[in-house]
């Protein structure tokens, strides 16, 4: 029986490293994948899963209206479901990606982060959270050396920024990864 998986880490752990990978092995044995990343996402072109580490590839792009589980009922041969971003995903579209697992027997495996840069849960994340039939979190580091859990949006100076919209990606947005300690006293300097 298929499952619904979602691989979560903080930013900068390989997320979209990890599902070309994926990707690519279940290519190389010969199977069909679909790729989906967030339209919301489009720092390196429209429909592009793109590692920091230089591998890329075209993948469909997915907006609120797309309804994962008529997109993926309507495809043949589909061997997994490969889904980047997933943070983005509305309610409706974690429950659509769940059914398909369910229902028609396809491997769904979500990547994405957990909370945004005050700490607050995506909806998207936090359904997966409670719905994916298997959690994996991807590790990465804070640069005091503790395992990052936390996403800071910070500005030009490097300095923690602790007011705006939860979706900020165009432009000079920038992100590191911290873990809860250096998130806090970020936090504390940037007041």
């Amino acid at each position: 029986m298929a499952k619904l998986y979602f691989r979560y880490s903080a930013m900068n752990a390989g997320k979209s490293t990890a599902l070309l990978q994926v990707a690519h092995n279940y290519e190389e044995n010969g199977r069909s994948v679909l790729i989906y990343t967030s339209a919301l996402d489009h720092r390196y072109g429209v429909g592009n899963v793109t590692s920091r580490l230089g591998p890329k590839r075209h993948a469909a792009s997915y907006d609120r209206d797309l309804d994962f589980f008529e997109a993926i009922s309507n495809e043949k041969d589909v061997s997994c479901v490969l889904v980047d971003e997933a943070q983005f995903l509305s309610v409706d579209q974690v429950r659509q990606l769940h059914r398909a697992a369910h229902v028609l027997n396809v491997p769904v495996i979500c990547y994405g982060i957990r909370s945004d840069f005050l700490g607050d849960p995506f909806p998207g994340a936090a359904h997966l959270l409670t719905l994916a039939d298997s959690l994996e979190e991807l590790k990465t580091i804070c640069s005091c050396g503790r395992k990052a859990t936390m996403n800071v949006r910070v500005d030009e100076h490097g300095r923690r920024v602790i007011e705006g919209e939860q979706i900020a990606i165009e432009g000079d947005v920038r992100y590191v990864q911290m873990c809860g300690g250096c998130f806090y006293k970020a936090e504390i300097a940037a007041r």
